[in-house]
């Protein structure tokens, strides 16, 4: 698999990777298409030879019964322990023509990648079996033995924050209740998890366009919630497990800019986001009005609008904390993806276009960003006893990669001169933050002497809070190739105004602008671009494909060697840490990456020895030296849980 990902990895729409779609794809292995028959025939073609990988339902999938006795259109696959007693030669010839579908696809894929040249960062270094020597089956290697170690969760702590996290949501449902009632007392009772209920309080009456023609959204309607008031209804004597509501359209007209598949108005997450704005559910009065979104003005501004936009804040805040309790409290807590050991034991996998590695049952890659982690998820993810952990990421490892990549002066300069990136950032694209650090009415950055508790004047990071989030956001956007539409969308401003803004961070770097426009010209002339490593990811003919299909193109093209540049370090830096002597003497084991970062547990009393390493590994991760044009930050912390490691 992994083999076939270095070969081409843009294959997720094209089929896929199982060993069923590789060996049945005559472009893979080298003209043998799959060869199918009835399933009376499988026992007898089992040499197989030129046989792709046939689907256990292709085999012994049988029709339900139904009632008279006769095969259904439904297929379904009897248990395993029973076709392999039951159904004994067509079981051996299904595993047989799996191992022979194996080694034929290895060999297959073994002349395809010794016929690509490898070139690591400009130099011929050999072919690409080669490099999936040197570097993926070691690192297939570390993959597996990650997944085996596992990483322990203190399931108790779980459970208390889904107690803490159903009351706060409750809370939060209550306040959106209490305020919508206030215009259409149904609203008291309502189920504000449905879309067709919310959906009515805010578009009701709206004329809507469909494949089937324009339509009006009722201005009111009926739906049935639980009773749980236990309301006795007119013209009934107890009450019934449910009762009728009547919902109708409150504020002023809403503008919907989202839409589902059926031609409704979307109410989804992003949809309840816009029209709050960037507030909490905490109402203030001293909050500047550009905070507010677009239910301001709709429910009359003032006092109203405000309320309606923390009112539906709250509502944010419910979306929030439900993806949080579905997505990681309950699953971290399942029996199904721990073992005996009480440790989580995901799936780690190189399936993903750029190189980075994802994580199933459960996503640990995408864990809640620090800011938005209410509840300390990350304090669940504990070193065993006598143990603690460590956890080491790079700083800004993109920018840095972005720097090397277009050997841009401008950001080589800032990244060797030290300190914050994006505060630096910040002070190009903002005169007054220029001219505030000019007279030192703040600081860029500063480091405390002994006795020194805070600094003389505010940090820059503090005081232009703001602007510096859109510096930051401005950076990764470019390096990720964001169009300036993009941009206007995230920030709320014209697309003049985020074009300016693009406009000013390329004027100091006209390098990246030149290399970027460069990866574009190569995605279409070659249908490629690759990684500092020399991994490639492969594109359509950008000759037939649409305007849209065209700018994702470029964007990946821009953003593939950026963000799979950043894989390949991650991958170097992990391979250094596993090989390294002196950590596995130690007693230091890797459990787990995601993205930037590593995290591994090991004893107490050699943390600081073991951290120090691996700050070494992961600053230094080609064979022990760095042949970039920039430094690689790595902050790296001694903590008992991910948490406090942060």
């Amino acid at each position: 698999m992994h083999m076939a990902r270095l070969w081409d990895s843009s294959r997720r729409l094209e089929g896929g990777y199982s060993l069923e779609a590789l060996t049945s794809d005559p472009r893979v292995m080298n003209g043998n298409s799959k060869v199918s028959g009835s399933r009376q025939k499988k026992v007898e073609i089992m040499p197989g030879i030129n046989q792709g990988k046939i689907s256990m339902k292709t085999i012994f999938g049988k029709g339900k019964l139904k009632k008279d006795g006769s095969e259904g259109k439904i297929i379904a696959i009897a248990p395993v322990e029973e076709l392999q007693r039951e159904e004994r030669m067509l079981w051996i010839c299904y595993s047989s023509l799996d191992s022979i579908s194996t080694l034929k696809l290895y060999e297959s894929l073994e002349k395809k990648l010794k016929a690509m040249e490898w070139i690591l960062d400009g130099i011929e270094k050999g072919n690409m079996y080669d490099f999936y020597e040197e570097y993926w089956r070691p690192f297939g290697e570390i993959l597996v033995n990650m997944e085996t170690e596992g990483m322990l969760v203190n399931r108790e702590a779980l459970a208390d924050m889904e107690k803490l996290a159903i009351v706060h949501q409750q809370v939060a449902g209550d306040k959106f209740r209490q305020w919508a009632s206030k215009m259409c007392p149904d609203a008291l009772y309502m189920n504000i998890g449905s879309d067709t209920q919310l959906r009515q309080l805010f578009f009701g009456g709206m004329t809507i366009s469909s494949k089937d023609g324009s339509q009006t959204l009722d201005e009111e309607k009926e739906f049935k919630v639980p009773n749980v008031d236990k309301v006795i209804e007119e013209g009934k004597k107890v009450a019934t497990k449910f009762r009728k509501i009547t919902l109708h359209k409150i504020g002023n007209e809403i503008k919907a800019e989202i839409f589902t598949p059926t031609g409704r108005p979307s109410v989804s997450g992003d949809v309840l986001k816009v029209l709050a704005g960037r507030v909490t559910s905490e109402y203030k009065e001293d909050i500047d009005v550009s905070q507010y979104g677009t239910a301001y003005e709709a429910f009359g501004e003032g006092k109203d609008g405000r309320e309606a936009c923390h009112a539906i804040a709250a509502l944010c805040e419910v979306c929030a904390i439900d993806s949080l309790i579905s997505n990681f409290i309950l699953p971290l807590q399942s029996s199904a993806i721990s073992g005996k050991d009480g440790r989580i034991h995901c799936s780690l996998n190189i399936n993903t276009e750029t190189g980075r590695l994802s994580a199933r049952r459960p996503n640990l890659q995408n864990q809640p960003a620090l800011e938005k982690d209410i509840y300390k998820i990350r304090q669940a993810f504990v070193a065993g006893d006598n143990n603690s952990l460590i956890v080491a990421d790079y700083g800004q490892l993109e920018l840095r990669i972005l720097a090397h990549l277009a050997d841009c002066k401008s950001m080589l300069d800032a990244f060797k001169a030290g300190g914050d990136f994006h505060s630096r950032t910040a002070i190009n694209m903002y005169p007054h933050i220029r001219k505030a650090v000019e007279q030192n009415e703040v600081l860029l950055e500063w480091y405390p002497q002994p006795g020194e508790e805070k600094p003389p004047v505010q940090l820059l990071k503090d005081k232009f809070a703001s602007e510096r989030r859109k510096a930051k956001m401005l950076n990764f956007s470019i390096a990720y190739g964001k169009t300036p539409q993009g941009l206007a969308k995230d920030w709320k401003v014209t697309v003049k105004e985020a074009t300016e803004t693009v406009n000013l961070w390329y004027k100091q770097r006209q390098e990246v602008l030149a290399w970027q426009e460069e990866r574009k010209k190569e995605a279409k002339k070659e249908g490629c671009v690759k990684t500092l490593l020399g991994r490639a990811r492969c594109f359509p003919s950008m000759s037939s494909a649409s305007y849209g299909v065209k700018r994702h193109i470029e964007r990946a093209a821009i953003n593939t060697p950026v963000q799979g540049s950043a894989a390949d370090v991650a991958m170097c830096a992990m391979l250094e840490i596993v090989k390294n002597a002196r950590l596995k003497e130690l007693g230091w084991r890797l459990l787990l990456q995601v993205h930037d970062e590593v995290i591994l547990e090991g004893p107490t009393g050699s943390a600081e020895e073991a951290k120090a390493i691996v700050v070494n590994c992961m600053s230094k991760p080609f064979d022990g030296k760095n042949f970039l044009k920039v430094d690689l930050s790595v902050d790296a912390k001694v903590a008992k849980n991910w948490y406090a490691a942060k």
